[in-house]
């Protein structure tokens, strides 16, 4: 299992992909937003999406896990 971690701190601007989706390497997975930029945060390995742990709207801390890929 994969921990994907936010790389900012920042407000979670789009959800893109529901859990028990397939992603691949690079598939962005929610978009954050911070200082006005969006930041996707990507899945790093190939697998399914089994948690999604904030929800659009939630504000987020650099280095905080919001989702995992098994």
């Amino acid at each position: 299992m994969a921990d994907l971690k936010s790389i900012v701190t920042g407000t979670v601007w789009k959800v893109e992909m529901k859990v028990g989706d397939q992603v691949q390497p690079g598939d962005a997975i929610m978009i954050m937003e911070s200082m006005k930029m969006e930041i996707p945060i990507e899945a790093t390995a190939a697998g399914t999406l089994t948690r999604l742990l904030v929800k659009e709207g939630d504000s987020v801390s650099e280095g905080e896990v919001v989702a995992s890929v098994a």
